[in-house]
């Protein structure tokens, strides 16, 4: 008899929106949404409302919750979270602990070195999983492997991040001026830790792959600004004595962040695992 796995959402905004669209469509058929918590409780409702118009398997229902107790309280499996680093931060610790494991989106939480031990040995401690999905990335499985062989080998190993975005993407930020909307320009250089803590929303990429590499501190982080340009483009490259791999990604929109979480939850449940 086959196992349903519980799963539960942190943040209901378009992302968490593909992959609970995903669910209802039948490319989750291992796991049952029972709750979703958002900073608008108004959107959990009605991502709960729409999931119990939607499927009608007896196993359907899901709660709109309006703290983390009461999200916890489900006994989810798995937490999906898509909200922000400052929520990863929150949730991270109480769900490892409660025995559910994380499918993070967020990642520039971990960027904090101590933060992020904490939550492994707490994982660890409790038999749960931390997820880190390569969103709009890729190639964890080179950045790892490369990054391993250069360990074992004594081999040295360097990585760069290299980002090219428009500028109204960057309005929000410190770095914008109106210049920005004629002229090309770089208008970051440092490693990671630097540069989530200058951009907290748009670098979680770039220190996934430092994890999966060479740490956040070693990651070398550019960010260039390009006039009229849309989406992101984010260039890789690591290379260690013996190789040199580029993982090199455009995306117009932010939906293959949220597909990858679908192939993540998919690898979870299959008996083939792509890694």
């Amino acid at each position: 008899m086959k196992t349903i796995k519980k799963l539960a959402f942190v943040g209901c905004g378009k992302l968490a929106d593909i992959v609970i669209n995903a669910l209802i469509d039948g490319f989750l058929p291992d796991y049952a949404l029972v709750g979703v918590m958002s900073r608008s409780k108004k959107s959990a409702d009605a991502v709960a409302e729409k999931v119990a118009r939607k499927l009608e398997d007896g196993i359907s229902n899901c709660a709109a919750c309006s703290t983390m107790e009461e999200l916890l309280q489900l006994k989810p499996d798995y937490i999906v979270e898509s909200a922000s680093p400052v929520a990863l931060t929150e949730l991270a610790i109480p769900a490892l602990s409660s025995g559910a494991s994380i499918i993070a989106l967020s990642i520039g939480a971990f960027a904090d070195v101590d933060f992020y031990e904490k939550a492994k040995k707490v994982a660890s401690e409790n038999g749960t999983k931390i997820y880190l999905v390569s969103g709009a990335i890729g190639g964890f499985d080179v950045l790892r492997t490369t990054s391993l062989m250069s360990v074992a080998e004594n081999y040295n190993c360097t990585a760069s991040f290299d980002t090219e975005k428009g500028p109204n993407s960057l309005k929000d930020s410190n770095v914008y001026t109106e210049s920005l909307q004629e002229n090309k320009k770089t208008v970051f250089k440092g490693n990671a830790i630097e540069a989530i803590k200058l951009f907290p929303t748009k670098v979680n990429v770039a220190v996934a792959a430092s994890l999966a590499s060479v740490g956040p501190e070693n990651m070398k982080v550019s960010i260039t600004s390009i006039p009229n340009f849309v989406g992101d483009r984010h260039h890789i490259e690591i290379k260690n004595d013996q190789v040199k791999a580029i993982i090199d990604v455009y995306s117009e929109t932010a939906q293959i962040a949220a597909w990858s979480v679908v192939n993540t939850l998919q690898n979870i449940s299959s008996p083939v695992v792509f890694s």
